[in-house]
């Protein structure tokens, strides 16, 4: 193998703060708790940490300052890998030398389900029924959908799905094996947010919430924190546990569109991973477990496509019945429990796990003699994945 993007990286250490609903800790305090738990994991000291960042190169004001970090290298931001963003720019700065430890983190506490403020909805909803143009700064690019008063992810991914199913055949029971079979693996994470058991017939029965996704195809909002350390790769003898190599990495850039793609219902995601492969000579298959972004189901079923792990349409009968996607089967997937169950992290989870299944760490969920894992990342316009190795 040859990880000629990401192999002068190591992900040497993770940590996550506890994971609830309205659990009333701050951002600052989870935050710390994780940072503190990751830099323990790698075997590390404060003062060894160059650079402390986060989505978007922003941190918690004053975060590096309460954890007497000082900065040797500043994250200017890259212009692809969406939320994996910062975590990429780590790995690419690490490997040229700039940093040796950089601590990432990202942290999230529970929110309201639109986009938009309550008063940019409104403002939105009247210019659209008064024919006028959509303004919102830094969100032109959403005109088109807010012209159609599709204010949430859940609107945008909903069309998406729709398409597919039209195209392809994919059906609505497809999707509810995801969420199935995250609530199992849920069950074995002492973290997941949610763990009782659901059935097909439970995921039926949900309240619908942008057709054709009901309330078990969308992720579950928490509070919780998790950060990384990304590490040079010569650091891997000194770990404190198992090092896990990035061996490639890709990141659509940045200026996608949601509903105007040629390829439509195709998104950024095709784009990140086609780079991701170019670096390295491991295929898909020899990939040992997944994990991938289920922001929405309809999210899981276009990685899978995206990344080759089956064909162009096939993701529904791909999943379905859920026994290949098992723990006990062809590719285990979102063994955690994603983010239908254990809870929405932006993907930070999925980091997280992967690197816990590599180590062969992750208790009665682990996947015997996992060895190379992807974890991938958003959707839309946004996207950003990693291949690792043990």
């Amino acid at each position: 193998m040859s990880g000629h993007g990401g192999g002068g990286a190591i992900i040497s250490g993770i940590g996550i703060s506890e994971i609830g609903r309205r659990t009333g800790i701050s951002g600052a305090d989870l935050t710390t708790r994780a940072a503190t738990a990751a830099i323990a994991d790698a075997g590390l000291e404060l003062a060894q940490i160059d650079a402390v960042t986060s989505v978007a190169g922003g941190e918690i004001p004053g975060l590096s300052a309460h954890l007497r970090v000082t900065a040797r290298w500043h994250d200017k931001g890259v212009a692809s890998g969406g939320l994996l963003a910062p975590v990429l720019a780590a790995c690419r700065a690490v490997a040229n030398g700039e940093a040796r430890h950089v601590l990432i983190y990202r942290t999230v506490l529970m929110m309201g389900g639109t986009i938009l403020p309550a008063e940019g909805a409104r403002a939105a909803t009247a210019s659209a029924n008064a024919g006028g143009p959509i303004s919102l700064p830094g969100m032109e690019w959403m005109g088109p959908l807010l012209t159609m008063h599709a204010y949430s992810a859940a609107n945008w991914l909903a069309m998406h799905c729709r398409r597919h199913m039209h195209l392809y055949g994919t059906t609505k029971e497809q999707l509810g094996w995801l969420a199935v079979n995250s609530r199992r693996n849920a069950a074995l994470n002492p973290d997941a947010a949610y763990r009782e058991p659901i059935t097909l017939e439970d995921y039926f029965s949900a309240r619908m919430i942008s057709d054709p996704f009901g309330l078990f195809d969308c992720d579950v909002p928490i509070d919780g924190s998790i950060a990384l350390v990304v590490s040079a790769s010569d650091y891997a003898d000194d770990c404190k546990n198992t090092p896990v190599r990035v061996e490639a990495f890709g990141g659509a850039p940045v200026g996608g569109t949601w509903d105007q793609r040629p390829d439509y219902p195709k998104m950024a995601s095709v784009e990140a991973a086609a780079e991701m492969w170019s670096q390295t000579d491991l295929r898909p298959g020899d990939i040992d477990v997944a994990e991938l972004y289920d922001g929405f189901t309809f999210l899981t079923l276009a990685w899978l496509e995206a990344l080759g792990i089956c064909g162009e349409g096939e993701s529904g009968p791909y999943i379905e019945g859920g026994t290949r996607i098992s723990l006990e089967g062809e590719l285990p997937l979102n063994t955690y429990g994603g983010q239908l169950s254990a809870g929405r992290m932006h993907g930070y989870w999925i980091v997280h796990e992967a690197v816990l299944q590599l180590r062969h760490q992750a208790g009665l969920r682990q996947i015997a003699g996992a060895e190379v894992a992807v974890a991938a990342v958003g959707g839309g316009p946004i996207a950003g994945c990693m291949l690792l190795t043990r």
